[in-house]
């Protein structure tokens, strides 16, 4: 089966699950599509053992859909513009201090934290696990992937400041947890120990070089889309700083998605104020919502179906449960030392950390992070616990973190 039947049998799935969810199910979009996804997953799974054509055709699917590599090199570059794109900077400028250093420390600081704990919890379970890979599962799950709760956020009347820190976070830390995530990868297919000049270098290599191309590429849109008035022209000029400014990243070894949300904050803010005209501006606005729901459509039904491929044991199963509770308190402590660092410049209550937590979603990067392992790193044991802690933090945190008080 050839990779657009594949991607057309997704957004068929995506369109039919995404209208059952809407008129009988009713829950936060992302959270539907998935739910449905899953449970026709376990529907396939009891089938195959009747049927097994049913199962093995869709184990097919999954394995010629290459996940990993379409959503890193391909979605997430959309995603990270889009959501960068409608975020407005005078909003995000009131809570630079906290995003930087929730999107930065608190990915390091998270990726350390569950790195020891998770090397140690495998030797007590007689499972012998190399640091390095440990270090590599804590980057992979560290990034948040607040996508599916936003929503939530809103109609529970979160405040502005904090639904900002939320999303800005969640954009910034994706990339940072990609970088650090490509540096830790690097070194350990070395086969090398862990030399902090060498990671320093490959990430500065990474981050400084994505930075500096999201800025060129996003000054160069807003300059084309301000020379002209015609929004035809301008929604491709957009579509072209995406995919151009992805392609160049990917032969220039520097970071492509935190490329993407500068650029997409740059088109998002002065180029939509002072690039476009009102029509413009509606038009450009609306092409990427859309391609952001369509995106997230296709990225929550994969996960929900990933269930037919992941395997598990009960010991896999208990280790998972446990890393559920690791990762929270990894989170937390990861949001509070940064809290308490930053607290000359901006308060952030113990309250707001509590959100934070609890509302640090993990979903498709992680999953495909994940993916993208090597057997010899342990790809099977860490992709199965990253599916249990996404599947708890996208059903159980993103379907209560609605009911939290805000102060």
């Amino acid at each position: 089966m050839g990779l657009f039947y594949i991607f057309s049998l997704l957004i068929t799935f995506s369109a039919l699950f995404g209208y059952l969810n809407h008129k009988f199910i009713k829950l936060p979009g992302s959270i539907g599509l998935m739910l449905i996804s899953l449970i026709m997953s376990v529907g396939i799974s009891i089938a195959g053992s009747f049927i097994p054509s049913v199962e093995k055709f869709f184990l097919e699917i999954l394995h010629e859909f290459d996940f990993s590599t379409i959503l890193l090199d391909f979605m997430l570059s959309f995603m990270l513009f889009a959501g960068a794109f409608h975020i407005k900077y005078s909003d995000l400028n009131e809570s630079k201090v906290p995003v930087i250093a929730f999107s930065t420390l608190s990915v390091i600081i998270s990726t350390v934290i569950i790195g020891y704990t998770m090397y140690y919890l495998l030797n007590v379970f007689g499972i012998e696990m190399k640091l390095i890979y440990c270090f590599l599962f804590g980057s992979l799950i560290s990034p948040t992937d607040p996508i599916a709760v936003i929503s939530i956020l809103k109609r529970a009347g979160i405040p502005k400041d904090l639904e900002t820190k939320i999303a800005g976070e969640s954009l910034f830390n994706d990339g940072v947890a990609v970088v650090v995530f490509l540096v830790l990868f690097k070194l350990a297919g070395s086969g090398e120990d862990i030399n902090v000049s060498d990671a320093l270098s490959l990430f500065a290599q990474e981050a400084g070089g994505g930075l500096i191309l999201g800025l060129i590429i996003g000054y160069l849109g807003y300059k084309l889309i301000k020379s002209i008035d015609h929004y035809q022209t301008e929604v491709l000029v957009t579509l072209a700083v995406v995919m151009g400014g992805y392609t160049v990243a990917h032969l220039t070894h520097v970071s492509g998605p935190l490329a993407m949300v500068i650029a997409g904050l740059i088109l998002g803010n002065p180029g939509k104020e002072k690039g476009m005209s009102v029509i413009t501006a509606d038009y450009v606005d609306k092409f990427w919502e859309l391609i952001d729901e369509i995106m997230n459509g296709i990225l929550f039904v994969f996960i929900g179906l990933q269930f037919i491929a992941v395997s598990y044991t009960p010991r896999i199963e208990i280790i998972a449960a446990i890393a559920i509770l690791l990762n929270l308190l990894a989170r937390f402590v990861s949001l509070w030392i940064p809290a308490q660092i930053i607290r000359w410049k901006q308060k952030i209550t113990f309250n707001t950390i509590t959100v934070l937590t609890w509302g640090g979603l993990r979903g498709g990067i992680s999953i495909a992070l994940a993916l993208s392992l090597k057997p010899e790193f342990g790809k099977d044991i860490w992709l199965s616990i990253t599916y249990v802690i996404a599947c708890f933090s996208i059903f159980v945190q993103g379907l209560t973190v609605g009911k939290m008080k805000y102060k």
